[in-house]
Parts: C-alpha cells; structure tokens; sequence
C-alpha cells in the first residue's frame, strides 16, 4: 500500500492561502507594503533565480522585496483601483460579490500566494482575522506576492537596470531567468510548493486576457485569484448590447486552472514486472508511467483504465491511488495509480500516436538502471530539449510533457560502454516516485503479500 504521508516534489504546501481575505483591498494593500513581503518575478514563465559561484553551480528562487519590484507594479493604489488613476474604490457592506472586490485593472496581474507562518497557531477566519482592517495586526509570518513581467512594455535594458537595483543584486548576488524545469532539479520542498502556485496562477492570469462570456477584456481581482468581465465595473457605459452573462448570479467562467492527469504503472499478477513506456514525440532511451489527461465524465480509475487501454491495449484492474503532485506546467494535477495487469496480454502501439515502445521491465531490470550514476538523472540539457519540444504545444492532446525528456534515438558519440540500456525519470517526478516505490515493495497486492 502507498504511504500516504508521501508528499511529491511541489506539493505539501507551506503557506496558509488566506482565501477569505483576497477579496478585501484594504487587507491586500496593507499586506503587499509589508517589509516581510517577498515577491516570486516571472519572466513569460521563466523564473527569476539567482545562482551561486562554484561547483556545482546552484540556481535557487530569487526572492525579492515590494520596493525592488514597484517599477513593475505601477501606481497605488494596487489593488481596489477606481476609475482614474490612484482612486480607491470605496465598497459597500452591503453589496454581495461587488465586481471592485480588490480590483486590479491596471498594470500586471499580480497574485498573493499567501502566507508562510512563523507562529505555531494557523491564522483561520476567526473574529481575530476575519475582519480585514484588524486581521494586519495578528499576521506573523512572510506574506508571498508573485506576478509575470512579460507583458510590461519594457526594454531587455530596462528589465535589467530594474533588476540591478534590487537588493539582491546589491548584496553580489547573479539574477537570471531560468527555464523552470532546469530550476526544480535544485529546489527544496518549501521552495518547490511555493513556484509550483505561483508559476500555475501567473501563467492562468496571464493566458486569461479576454472575458470567456463575451470577449470584453478580463481584469484580475481577489489578489490574482479570480477574472471578471471589464464590462461589469460600475462606471462602465451598460447601454446598447446585452449584457454579459457574468453579470448575474456566479457565473464567474474561469476559475485558476487545475488540469488532473492520471499517471500510472501496470504491475504483472506475479508482482515482479512493470509496464513502461516510451513516447513517440521524445525519441530515445528513456521509459516511463503511462499518463493522460481526465476526460469529462471520467473518474480518475475510468481514465486510468481507458488510457491504458487506448495506448497499450492492456486491461487493467484493481487501480490503487498513490499520491498526487501538482505539475506547473502549466497547470497540471498528476495523480499517480499503480493497478495490476497480466504480462501475457499483447502490447498494442498501433492503436494511439502515443508510444513508439512499451514493454514489461523485471524488478531487477528497474534496479540496475536505478543504480546507474545516470540512470535517472536529468541534466539542464536535457530539460532544455523538453522545454522546446513541447513548446507553443496543446497540453490537452497527449501525454504530459514532464514524462518524456528528449533523449537521441542512438547513443552520442561520446557515450560509454557502461551506459544504462535505458533510462527512468528521477524522483522529482510522480512517475519516478512509482517506479522506485514498486521496486523496493513500498506498493503491490495482497496476493503479493505486500499490500
């Protein structure tokens, strides 16, 4: 049986999101000047790190402070912004869901994350912090900010005298973008969650410009957390065209975007073989979990059963749940099965574009690639070539990215004897984590006597 304390690279959340203190301005103008705050900056997705000198070189988040990225911000107010420039909407108490509930309509959508607690009593929507104004004064902890630079009309120069002038530049630090798959290989588990919600809400702000009820231009409210329609702030002229469909009731069209993929792993009925497989569009060496993403009307076991099906002809039974991980590329939820399987079943890859191979690997097969110094390793590279793969790609056809690294169909020239015959996704992806857990009999059957 899967441990479920497991948490995955970006999940187990470190931050208490204060969910019912988004919609107030007052509480997120006060917060986001804190000299707590610190801010998570995007560049088109790409993350702002800096990198220590050395060997090996290390890249970690950059976290920078509300006064280093006020020239990305624009004017103040920041959230809660009237009609004119630097006019404070005023709400009333007795108007439900106003469409100026911290309302951010000019300059980039800028997202609260949420904060990280250095007291051990969790802020709750109590009579302590369920008031806005008061809740301030009960905060203990670092609020996180983050938004997405790529839209401002801003030179590459102009970018870059900004970034000097932070404080981490003035203390020697080296800030750069990284491509972000290349970052998580070195981020810790707090850092990991942290990029994984900010990465996910920034992109879904940023791809989200048009409202999905009528085409009128989108503004971010609730701290980043929420879209509404242009056409619903108050001195906006009503007449001529119907109304939006947004403007009654809670027809808020788009929420930020959680995609489920079910990953998974076949187990033999003798418990000692697995199912990988090797997808066509990242030709090479490396076998992985089988993935897909969940269709309407689906459970997660159905679309584990059915994509196993559709990619490999294999029927499958028993699906057990794993564990799952949050997958910011850009706005996945991979859930992890294993399920059992017979190895006599014919393997199929003429029935999906899918998989260029797939087949049933012993335990001991797994281990030795396992113990390879590069059996399951990426390298920045390898990343690199994944990222451009998969760019400009349609993440709701096919597999998701992160299972397949690009690796060359034939070795390089420079590749040793001693190779690994074939390669596996390390463990800060799900489909590793299933793999290493089946290997060392953390999951299986009862029959197995393992369950």
């Amino acid at each position: 049986m899967a441990d479920r304390r497991h948490a995955n690279m970006f999940s187990g959340s470190p931050l208490n999101r204060l969910s019912w203190l988004r919609p107030s301005h007052p509480f997120l103008n006060a917060i986001i000047v804190s000299p707590a705050t610190r801010w998570l900056v995007f560049n088109a997705g790409q993350p702002l790190v800096k990198t220590t000198s050395g060997l090996p070189v290390k890249q970690s988040l950059a976290l920078l402070t509300t006064n280093d990225v006020r020239p990305f911000l624009g004017p103040e107010p920041y959230f809660g912004q009237g009609k004119e420039e630097g006019e404070l909407v005023t709400e009333s108490a007795e108007v439900e869901h106003s469409p100026t509930e911290a309302a951010r309509h000019r300059g980039p959508p800028v997202v609260f994350l949420g904060l990280q607690e250095h007291s051990k009593l969790s802020a709750l929507p109590s009579s302590e912090f369920v008031n806005p104004e008061a809740a301030i004064a009960h905060i203990d902890g670092t609020p996180y900010f983050s938004l997405d630079i790529a839209d401002l009309e801003l030179s590459a120069a102009g970018v870059k005298g900004i970034l000097d002038a932070t404080s981490l530049a003035q203390q020697g630090e080296t800030l750069s973008w990284s491509e972000p798959r290349v970052l998580m290989t070195g981020l810790d588990s707090f850092s990991g969650a942290v990029f994984a919600e900010a990465r996910s809400l920034v992109d879904w702000n940023s791809r989200n410009k048009y409202c999905a009820g009528c085409g009128s231009r989108a503004y971010s409210m609730w701290g980043g957390w929420k879209l509404s329609c242009s056409s619903l702030l108050p001195w906006v002229d009503k007449t001529g065209p119907k109304p939006c469909p947004t403007s009654k009731g809670l027809h808020n069209f788009t929420h930020p975007r959680t995609d489920p993929v079910v990953i998974m792993i076949a187990i033999d009925e003798t418990g000692d073989k697995v199912l990988l497989g090797r997808g066509k569009k990242f030709p090479g060496k490396f076998y992985s979990a089988l993935a897909g993403f969940v269709e309407p009307g689906e459970t997660f076991e159905d679309a584990v059963a059915r994509e196993m099906w559709e990619e490999a002809g294999v029927t499958v039974w028993d699906i057990r749940y794993h564990s799952g991980q949050p997958w910011p590329y850009p706005a996945n939820l991979m859930v992890g099965f294993y399920a059992r399987a017979d190895s006599a079943q014919k393997i199929r890859l003429d029935l999906d574009t899918e998989l260029v191979d797939a087949r049933w690997f012993t335990r001991d097969e797994i281990r030795a690639v396992l113990g390879h110094p590069i059996g399951a390793k990426f390298g920045s590279a390898e990343y690199q070539k994944m990222a451009e793969s998969t760019e400009g790609r349609n993440t709701q056809q096919g597999v998701t990215p992160h299972l397949n690294p690009v690796y060359e169909d034939k070795r390089p020239a420079d590749a040793k004897p001693d190779d690994p015959p074939f390669r596996l996704p390390p463990v800060t992806a799900i489909a590793g984590v299933l793999i290493r857990d089946w290997v060392e009999g953390k999951i299986g059957f009862s029959s197995q006597g393992s369950a």
